[in-house]
Parts: C-alpha cells; structure tokens; sequence
C-alpha cells in the first residue's frame, strides 16, 4: 500500500489542534469509509431547532479519539498496564465505532436495514478494513466487542462513562449553544483509573461525574429528545417508509443508485452482506436530501407533502403527555384529516401518529460506574453520591407524543 506523510493536524473547535499519532490511524482516517463521515450528521435533523449542530460524525469521531489519547497517557502516568499496540488499538477502536451509521445518523436507523444497528455494521466496516490493512485492526476489533482479557480496555470505548459520551455531550452542546450540557472532559479523565481489570473514577472525581450525568439529562430532554426533531426525524422515517411502499407498486421514483437499492431491496441482519455493505458505504445525506427535493414535486400526495414539510420546516404538531394517548382522541385526529384531504386511512396515519420516547441516564444494571476511595474500596457511584438522586437517573422515562398536521 502507498504511504505519504502521515502525522497531520486536525484544527477542533472544542479541543484545538488534535494531532494524528501514528501512520495507520491517518491511513484509516484516509479511507473512503471514513471519509464518509464527513457527509453523515452528527444529530441528523437537530439543525432544524438549533441551527448551529451541522457538524459531523467525522468530527466526533477525531474528538472522541483525541480524548481517547489523553486518557491512555493518564492511565499510563498512573502505572497501568496498558502496551504500545493496546494504545493504538484503543485509538482506532474509538476512531471506528461510529463508522456503521447511515444518513442523519440515529434519525434512520432500522429504517434502510431492518433492525440492524449502527454498532453491527461498525464491526462489519472494521472487519473489511482489517482485511484490507493485513489484520492491523484484530486487536481493535476485540477491543471494540468486548472480548479482549483486559476490560477496561471496552470501558474506554463503550460505557457509561466513556471517551464517546464524553465528546459528544461536550461537542453537541457547543454546536447547539445549549450550555447545560457543556462538562469538563479533560477533568473526568483526570480522575479515571484501573482497579481489579475495570475502569474506576477515584472519588474527587464524584461531583464531576454528578454534573456529567445531570448533563447528560439535559442534552436528552432538551436537544436528542427536543419534539420538534422528534417530529422531523419522525417524518423523515415516513418518507423513507412511503418510497418503500410505492417502489413495492412498480411506481418509478428517481434517487442515487445506492438509496434505489434499498427502496428496491427489503434488507435485514440476515441479509446483510459485503454486497449490501459497498452500498451502504456509499449512502450519505446528500442521497437522502437529494431524494427529499425530488420527491416534493412527485405525484404521489402523501411523499410529496411530507417531502414539503421538511424541505420547508413546516412540520407537524406534536404533543407530548406522561401518559399513553386517549385512542378517542387520536382517532379524532385521524378521521379529520382523512377526511379532509381525501385519503384513505392508512396514508392519512403517515400524518396522524403516535409512539412513545424512552431514556434512562444512568443504567446500574449494565455497567456501572466505580468510585475508588482512598481506602482502596470501589463501589458503585449510586450508592455514594449524597447531592444528587441516582435512583430516580436510574429509573427509565418514558413519555408519549401524539403527532397530527396544524393545517
């Protein structure tokens, strides 16, 4: 393979020069799979309430990796054990984790490859790439599925408090200006180390990982979960849906060759193959926007006004309750609106829909997240933390929202 010279600088507007440490890291980073990135959202149709979150998953895959580099070099001032091929492993562990999502990111997933997950077609991504780069990535990937002896080495990539969370709840918060979700990474680092395999946060540290998780709570509620980009992806969802379904019908819809093959191809987990992978790697946002505006002008009532509506930010009414939604009232809704624009039921329920939002903050039932205490003990920050209430972090949120047309 041609090499040219390979220890570049990435100017990050969060964390300033972020530097490429080793040849194959900007090798990968050079690759068309993760070019791409640069042409996936970072918080897919986000932009419509806060018009500054343009930026990408390129972007957040640099800063979770440079976060990635401080915390290894901590825990090495520390006496961890952790060897010159781990440390690289780590960074292109973090660098790849993103690397299977689809356009708009989390607004389409499951939707052009049924329940399939971004994470499953990351590791299929870092698999083609381990063969391509002679077997490089093999430590990575173990890392990355958790199966490599050293734990914490996976807590770093994928936990409740790892080098992900950390960047984008500090990346996301500045391009969208809410302040409440802005935390100090490169303090929690500070703080971590490594007792009994697993990754701890010595106990100086508690208030900083109280304000992470409250932050975490706010970014959720107030911009992943905010109703209106709820409502937007929502109807992005219903596009791809309505194309899928009038594709089914023998009705012509023109889009890139990578979007046709999936409206023209019914694709799970099953199915997934390198064939559907090539395809995949070729979808981006530019498909999916360049489809919105073609499709505004179809025939078609029901793609073409639901097309309008994100094309112009003219969404729905969404209304969110703590409570399921009166059946009487949503069939209310629904009969109106059929009514009114002379549809059947089932293309007036592409207007007229409801479901329901879950989040919990903290999940004590998955990974937990130790304190050390001076004494040497570790336990789990749930049981220590006196100022802020974990149990109810802890507990799963669920709210309901009724969507339906203001017009």
């Amino acid at each position: 393979m041609t090499k040219s010279s390979k220890l570049k600088i990435f100017n990050d507007p969060i964390y300033g020069f972020i530097r490429i440490p080793d040849p194959l890291i900007f090798d990968l980073i050079e690759d068309p799979y993760f070019q791409r990135l640069r042409r996936i959202s970072q918080m897919g149709l986000s932009y419509l309430v806060f018009p500054g979150a343009h930026h990408t998953r390129f972007h957040h895959a640099l800063g979770s990796m440079h976060l990635m580099m401080k915390a290894v070099q901590l825990l090495k001032d520390k006496g961890v054990d952790i060897t010159e091929e781990e440390s690289l492993s780590l960074l292109i562990a973090i660098l790849l984790h993103d690397i299977g999502h689809g356009p708009f990111s989390h607004a389409m997933e499951n939707s052009l490859v049924e329940g399939t997950s971004h994470e499953f077609i990351s590791l299929y991504f870092m698999e083609l790439l381990n063969v391509k780069f002679n077997g490089s990535l093999t430590m990575a990937i173990e890392i990355f599925t958790g199966s490599y002896p050293k734990k914490f080495l996976n807590e770093l990539v994928c936990s409740q408090l790892d080098m992900d969370r950390l960047d984008y709840l500090k990346r996301d918060s500045f391009y969208t200006g809410v302040a409440e979700g802005n935390i100090n990474a490169e303090r929690l680092i500070t703080m971590l180390n490594v007792v009994d395999g697993h990754l701890v946060v010595e106990k100086k540290g508690l208030y900083p990982v109280e304000k992470f998780l409250m932050a975490r709570r706010f970014m959720y509620w107030q911009v992943y979960l905010h109703k209106t980009g709820l409502v937007a992806e929502q109807l992005l969802i219903n596009i791809l849906r309505r194309a899928k379904e009038l594709v089914k019908q023998g009705v012509k819809l023109n889009a890139s060759r990578a979007l046709t093959f999936f409206l023209v191809n019914t694709i799970d987990q099953s199915k997934f193959n390198e064939t559907v992978l090539t395809n995949f790697a070729l979808l981006d946002d530019v498909d999916i926007m360049s489809a919105i505006k073609e499709w505004s002008a179809h025939p078609d009532y029901v793609l073409s006004n639901l097309c309008t509506r994100i094309l112009n930010r003219k969404l729905l009414k969404i209304k969110l309750r703590d409570h399921p939604i009166n059946k009487e009232k949503f069939n209310k809704y629904l009969d109106k609106f059929r009514k009114d624009k002379e549809l059947t039921e089932a293309e007036a329920k592409y207007f007229v829909f409801q479901g329901q939002i879950e989040n919990t903050v903290y999940n004590h039932q998955k990974q937990l997240i130790r304190i050390l205490h001076k004494n040497g003990n570790v336990s789990d920050i749930a049981s220590v933390s006196d100022d802020l209430n974990l149990s109810s972090l802890s507990n799963k949120t669920t709210k309901f929202y009724l969507c339906f047309p203001k017009d």
